[in-house]
Parts: C-alpha cells; structure tokens; sequence
C-alpha cells in the first residue's frame, strides 16, 4: 500500500536572515521557494510519504497556473478568461518539479534508503484541471458559454503534463473540486481530461473532493488511471465507494482518509476502520493512502501527525 500527499503544506516563505542569504537575495539568487519546496519534501519524507509533492507554494491552484496561460488576466486574486485560450509558451512549475526530485534523489542517498524502499518513492505534479480552472474564472470576452473554454484549457494543459513526463515524475494528479458541484457538465470534463491523458504513458490521477453522490458513477469512467477522493471528512462517499466499487475495475483508488479540513489530530483507530472498509470494497492492492486534500490550512506539526498516521497504517497493512 502506496501513501501520498494530495497538495499544498503551511510552509512560510523566508526572508533572508543570515549575511550570505541577504548578499544572495540582493543579486536575486535567494530563492525563498526552493527553500520552501525543500522543507516540504523533507517533511514528507520524515512521515514516510511515498510518492510526494513540492508543497505547492506559489499560491492558490488557480492563480499559479492562469498567470502564464495566454487568455485569461488574474488580478486582485480573480481569474477572468479575456481571450481565445491558448498553449503557453513555457512550463509552469516543472522548474518546482525537478527542484524536488532532485531534492529527493539527494535524501534517498543521505539517509540511506534501501533500492526497495527508494524504489517506491517518487515526485508527482499536481495539475489543477481545465473544468475547475474555467469554472473559477469571469467570463469576459471571446467565450460566450464555459464549455468550449474547458476544451481550450485543456489543450492549454498537455504541454505540462508532457513536460512533467519528460522531466520523470511518477505521476500527474489533476486536481477537479468543481466536478462534484453539479455546475459542471461531466461529458466535456471527461473530453477534457482524455486530452489530458490520452497517449500519456506515465499514470495519470484525478482529484474530486466533495461529495461524490452526484457524480462517481460519472467521474470512475473518466481516462485515468488513478481516482483521488476524500473519505475522512466526508461520510456519504464511503458507502458510495461500497456501492460501486465494480466501477473502478482497472483503475488504483486514493483514499482520503485523514481530515484536512480539521485543524486537529485525526483518532488512528477511527482511520483504521475506514480504511478497513476501502480495503473491502477494492482492495488494498488497489488503493493509495492520503489526506482528504491540501493540507495548508493545518498546522504543521498537526499536518505531520495527520500524514505519520496513514503511513504507520500502509505499513500496518502491509
């Protein structure tokens, strides 16, 4: 049983402190992000994080991408789609992606990690998806109605999932809130995720929190390889997994199991029995271990409890 991380930690930003980080930052060689993504990777590795994320410490998911995707404005904390989407003409964080893999492949080797646990560890890109970017965004001009946008963005989106496959991350993971709303039409999500994965070799993951009683027979039939849903914080969507578990035949199933809406430590047994009951319904071959989503809002030495559960549990189990 693989344990991962869904997204964002409460890593500050640091100003520069020591002469040699202020010299730096006055020739603009401190970079306050590496710092961060280090500290996040680090994190995650003390808790026994498989596959890990950079902390995403650039920003809300939307803003970080839509500043540079040609068509939209973000101002005042507010995406506006202004013109025809188009593909951008640089990556958007596969600069924080190879920073931490390489931060990775350097703790494998100081802390000794054997080839079978360092066979199992890797860095995955989360990658906020067309629909949940579109939805989060004014209407302006060009666009009369959102669909077509979503085509758009998604299009805007394949040449950083191609580069995150290049630059060797295990995994994509898209992150879609907006599919479990009902104010998303899920037959252009799924054309838009399918543009996403289509050809992709690498596995590709989709995130939906929320309530899933609308939308998972839909949303387990997308083109992808893994499905990520919270369970924790959520009580309805486990007995919608138990109802139609059939569904998800071929795909892997990351399973929200701690809280991280919760600003407090989650009861391990209470964990341990809702993950009992993932195992039940699709097996624990099938299932990766998770928060519910990001876990910015939660205080750091609460987030690292919160993530030494799951991983205490994945070892547990297997």
């Amino acid at each position: 049983m693989i344990t991962t991380v869904v997204g964002s930690f409460g890593i500050d930003l640091k100003e520069p402190e020591t002469l040699g980080e202020k010299i730096k930052s006055s020739i603009g060689l401190y970079d306050p992000y590496k710092i961060a993504i280090e500290e996040a990777v680090k994190l995650q590795l003390d808790c026994g994080i498989d596959i890990i994320g950079d902390g995403q410490p650039r920003g809300d998911m939307v803003g970080s991408f839509v500043k540079h995707i040609p068509g939209f404005s973000y101002e005042m904390n507010s995406s506006v789609i202004v013109s025809k989407i188009r593909a951008p003409q640089v990556d958007i964080m596969i600069k924080d992606l190879k920073f931490a893999l390489n931060v990775l492949k350097k703790e494998i080797k100081d802390r000794n990690m054997s080839e079978d646990e360092a066979s199992k560890k890797g860095v995955k890109l989360m990658l906020t998806g067309p629909s949940t970017i579109v939805h989060s965004s004014r209407l302006e001009s060009f666009y009369k109605e959102r669909n077509p946008a979503i085509i758009d963005c998604a299009y805007a989106l394949r040449r950083e999932v191609e580069s995150a496959e290049k630059a060797g991350a295990k995994y994509v993971q898209i992150d879609e809130p907006f599919l479990s709303t009902g104010m998303v039409d899920l037959k252009v999500a799924k054309e838009a995720i399918g543009i996403l994965t289509d050809g992709i070799e690498m596995p590709m993951g989709m995130h939906v929190c929320g309530n899933l009683d609308g939308c998972f027979k839909d949303i387990a039939k997308f083109p992808i390889d893994i499905l990520d849903c919270e369970f924790a914080g959520n009580n309805v969507n486990i007995g919608i997994l138990e109802a139609n578990a059939d569904l998800l035949k071929g795909k892997k199933l990351g399973f929200g199991c701690v809280d991280s809406a919760v600003n407090a430590v989650d009861d391990k047994e209470e964990v341990k029995a809702l993950v009992e009951r993932g195992i039940a319904a699709v097996g624990k071959e099938n299932m990766l271990l998770d928060p519910d989503c990001g876990l910015r809002k939660v205080d750091i030495p609460i987030a690292k409890e919160k993530l030494r559960i799951l991983s205490d549990l994945a070892k547990e189990f297997n």
